[in-house]
C-alpha cells in the first residue's frame, strides 16, 4: 500500500504512513477541530495488512480532506442517493448478470467516474448506508452486491417504520381498540399471544389499548381480531407443557441379568393405543404382570430422567400425544411391538381367596401378543385367558369386601383431524377384559408396594383416606357421581398407607413407566435394588416425587382444559346441536347434567324438570371459548 492511501481501520477512515518491516503505520482522527477552537486529535498504530481494508490506493490530501468530503456527502445526501439509485438501475438493466459482486473501486467509478482518495470514505459510507447495495467483505477486499427490488422495498419499509414508530403504533392501537386490525398488524401482537399462552403475565399492547391483562382476555382479543382461529389450543403451553414428545432418545434395552419367561403373555389394550406398556399371563401357579422397562436405560437424575420429571406424564390431548419419553423409544420398550420384549416383571402368588400372598420382581425377556379388549373378550374361555378372567373376578370381590369404591362413569375419546380440524367423539366401550387388565394392574401395584416395604426400599407409595359415603346413595349414574363427590384426594409419600378407594393395604403405581414419571421413579428404585446399586434416599425420593406429581397434575389439567376446548370448538362449528343429557345431581336452584355424547357435565340453573337419572334434551346457547364456558338450556 502506498503512503497516504485511504484504508478502513476499526470501522474508521485512516491514512497509511511509514512502513516498518511487515507492518506499517496508520493514522486516524480521534476528534475533529471545532469552531470554538478545540483542536483536532489524531492517533496512530502499527498494523499488518490483514488488519485493514483498502479503500483507495491514491494519495489523499489529508485526513481532514477525507472527512470534509464525507460530511459534504452526508449533508447533500439526497443528491448522492439519486446517483446511487441511478447506478443500481443501470446495473439491473443487465438482467441476472447484475447480481454479482462489484469491487468498491469499480462501483465508485460507475457512480462518480473516477475514484479519488479524498472522496473514497464519503462514497463508501453512502454506499454502505444505501438501500440499493449490500456490503461483502472477504480476502481483505471490499465488495458490494446490488439488492433486488423486493429487498430494497423491505428495507425501506423497515426504515420508515423505525422513523415513524410512534405514530404507526398509535394508529395500530386505535385499530386494536376497534378490533379492526390489518393483516400486517399481527407483527405487533406478539406480547398478546405470549400472555394468552401464559409465557408472560404482562402485555404492553393490551395495557395501551385499555384491555385487562389476563390470559383469557388475551385469548378473546386474538379471536376477535382473527389473529387466532377457534381451533388454537393454548392450554398445554399455558400450563408450562410441551405439545411435542421428549426428544432425547433412549438406547437399546440390555439383556444383562434377564430371565426368559416361557409361554405367551398378552398386552390387552384399546384399539387406538400406540404405547402398550403392560402384559399379563398365568402359568398355572403365578400371575405374571410384565411392565415396559425403560428404567434399564434411564439413570436417576440423567437428562432423560429430568425431562420426564418436568413433564410428569405423557400428555394426551385430542390433537395427539406428547410423550414423556421419546417417540422412538416405543419400538424398543413398548411391549409386543417386537418378537421379544424386555420387561420388569411382577411374579405374583395368590391365595385361595384371591389375596396377594407374595410378589417377586424380575428383569425378564417375554413373548408378548397384543390383543384389543374386544378380541380378548372373544377369547375369554380359552385356556390361556380364562384363568385371567377368574383371577380378576376374585380380586375384585376381595377388594369390594375390603371397602373398595368402584365408580363407573361413561368415558368418551376425543380426537381432532390434523387437516380439517374436525372433532370426533367416540364412546369408550367397557368390555369385560378391561376389568381383567385393571385388576392385574392393581395386583402389580399392591405387590410392588409390599416388595418395596419388605426390602426397605424408599418408594413412591400412593394412599387414599376412607371416604365418608352417606347411606342414601341413589341408584344409576347419579349414584356414581355422588360417590365421586365423596372420594378423598390421593396422597403420595415414602411411607405406605392403605388405599381405601382400591381396598388394599398398601399400593404404588408401577404399571406405566413409559407414561408416568412416578412409575418410572419406582422402577429406577426397583432396578437399583435388584442390581445391588445405591438406592435414592427418602428425602431425595420425596423431592422427585413431588416435582413429578406437580408436573403430572399440570398435565391432567391441560388434558381436561383441552378436552373442554375442543368440545366447545365442536359446538361452535355446530351451533344447532341438540342432544341427550342425564340428570345426575339436584340442588336447590340448580341441577347437574351429564351429556353422554361429549362425556361432559353442565350445570343448569332452576329446578330440574326431571328426577335423578332421567333424561332431557339440551340445546346449546352462549359459548365463551376463552373462559371454557358454555350455557345449555332444556328444549
Amino acid at each position: 500500500m502506498k503512503k497516504n492511501s485511504v484504508v478502513i481501520y476499526k470501522n474508521q477512515p485512516a491514512l497509511v504512513g511509514e512502513r516498518d518491516g511487515d507492518k506499517f503505520l496508520v493514522n486516524w482522527c480521534v476528534s475533529r477541530a471545532t469552531a470554538s477552537g478545540k483542536k483536532a486529535v489524531y492517533a496512530s498504530q502499527k498494523v499488518r495488512e490483514k488488519d485493514v481494508f483498502l479503500l483507495c490506493e491514491g494519495e489523499a490530501s489529508s485526513l481532514d480532506a477525507v472527512l470534509d468530503y464525507y460530511e459534504s456527502v452526508m449533508a447533500e445526501s439526497s443528491s448522492f442517493k439519486n446517483q446511487i439509485a441511478e447506478t443500481h438501475e443501470l446495473l439491473l438493466s443487465e438482467g441476472e448478470s447484475a447480481f454479482v459482486e462489484q469491487s468498491f473501486s469499480e462501483l465508485a467509478g460507475l457512480i462518480c467516474g473516477e475514484l479519488k482518495a479524498d472522496e473514497s470514505w464519503g462514497i463508501y459510507s453512502a454506499l454502505k448506508a444505501s438501500f440499493e447495495f449490500e456490503e461483502v467483505l472477504h480476502d481483505g477486499e471490499i465488495f458490494f452486491i446490488p439488492r433486488t427490488p423486493e429487498k430494497i422495498s423491505e428495507l425501506k419499509n423497515k426504515a420508515f417504520e423505525k422513523e415513524h414508530a410512534d405514530e404507526l403504533r398509535a394508529a395500530f392501537i386505535d385499530r386494536l381498540k376497534n378490533k379492526n386490525l390489518l393483516p400486517e398488524d399481527s407483527k405487533y401482537m406478539g406480547d398478546v399471544e405470549a400472555l394468552a399462552l401464559g409465557t408472560t403475565d404482562k402485555s404492553k399492547t393490551m395495557k395501551d389499548a385499555g384491555f385487562k391483562e389476563s390470559p383469557e382476555k388475551a385469548h378473546k382479543l386474538l379471536l376477535d381480531t382473527k389473529i387466532w382461529d377457534i381451533t388454537r389450543n393454548p392450554y398445554p403451553v399455558r400450563l408450562g407443557l410441551s405439545a411435542k414428545s421428549a426428544s432425547v432418545s433412549l438406547g437399546k434395552p440390555n439383556d444383562e441379568g434377564r430371565v426368559r419367561i416361557p409361554g405367551v403373555s398378552y398386552a390387552i389394550d384399546s384399539e387406538w393405543s400406540t404405547d402398550p406398556d403392560d402384559a399379563i399371563a398365568f402359568d398355572g401357579e403365578y400371575l405374571w404382570v410384565h411392565i415396559a422397562d425403560p428404567a434399564c436405560y434411564v439413570e436417576p437424575d440423567s437428562e432423560i430422567d429430568r425431562v420426564a420429571r418436568g413433564r410428569g406424564a405423557t400428555l394426551y390431548i385430542p390433537e395427539g400425544a406428547a410423550r414423556m419419553l421419546s417417540e422412538d423409544c416405543l419400538e424398543d420398550y413398548a411391549l409386543g411391538l417386537r418378537e421379544e420384549s424386555r420387561a420388569l416383571s411382577f411374579k405374583i402368588k395368590l391365595g385361595e381367596n384371591g389375596e396377594l400372598e407374595d410378589c417377586d420382581v424380575l428383569r425378564t425377556i417375554v413373548d408378548v401378543k397384543r390383543l384389543t379388549y374386544e378380541k380378548a373378550d372373544e377369547l375369554k374361555e380359552t385356556p390361556e385367558l380364562k384363568p385371567l378372567f377368574e383371577i380378576a373376578r376374585r380380586n375384585f370381590e376381595r377388594r369390594c369386601k375390603a371397602g373398595a369404591v368402584n365408580i363407573n362413569i361413561p368415558e368418551v375419546h376425543i380426537s381432532v383431524d390434523p387437516e380439517t380440524k374436525e372433532v370426533v367423539f367416540e364412546s369408550v366401550p367397557h368390555p369385560e377384559s378391561t376389568d381383567v387388565v385393571r385388576e392385574a394392574m392393581v395386583l402389580a401395584g399392591e405387590g410392588a408396594a409390599k416388595f418395596a416395604f419388605k426390602n426397605n426400599i424408599p418408594f413412591p407409595f400412593i394412599s387414599q383416606d376412607v371416604p365418608e359415603i352417606p347411606k342414601d346413595i341413589p341408584e344409576g349414574l347419579a349414584g356414581q357421581f355422588r360417590l365421586r363427590k365423596c372420594m378423598r384426594k390421593r396422597n403420595v409419600n415414602v411411607t405406605p398407607s392403605s388405599h381405601a378407594g382400591l381396598g388394599v393395604g398398601m399400593y404404588s403405581q408401577v404399571t406405566s413407566p413409559l407414561r408416568r414419571y412416578g412409575d418410572l421413579l419406582g422402577h429406577e428404585q426397583l432396578r437399583a435394588f435388584l442390581k445391588g446399586e445405591k438406592l435414592l434416599d427418602k428425602d431425595t425420593m420425596l423431592i422427585r416425587m413431588s416435582e413429578g406429581d406437580a408436573a403430572m397434575q399440570a398435565s391432567k389439567k391441560a388434558e381436561r382444559n383441552s378436552r373442554t376446548h375442543w368440545t366447545l370448538v365442536y359446538l361452535l362449528q355446530h351451533p344447532d346441536w341438540q342432544g341427550e343429557a342425564i340428570c345426575v345431581d339436584k340442588q336447590p336452584g340448580r341441577a347437574l347434567y351429564f351429556i353422554p355424547n361429549f362425556g361432559m357435565e353442565t350445570v343448569i340453573g332452576g329446578e330440574s324438570p326431571v328426577d335423578l337419572n332421567e333424561k332431557v334434551t339440551l340445546k346449546v346457547g352462549k359459548i365463551d371459548l376463552p373462559n371454557l364456558e358454555v350455557v345449555f338450556s332444556i328444549v
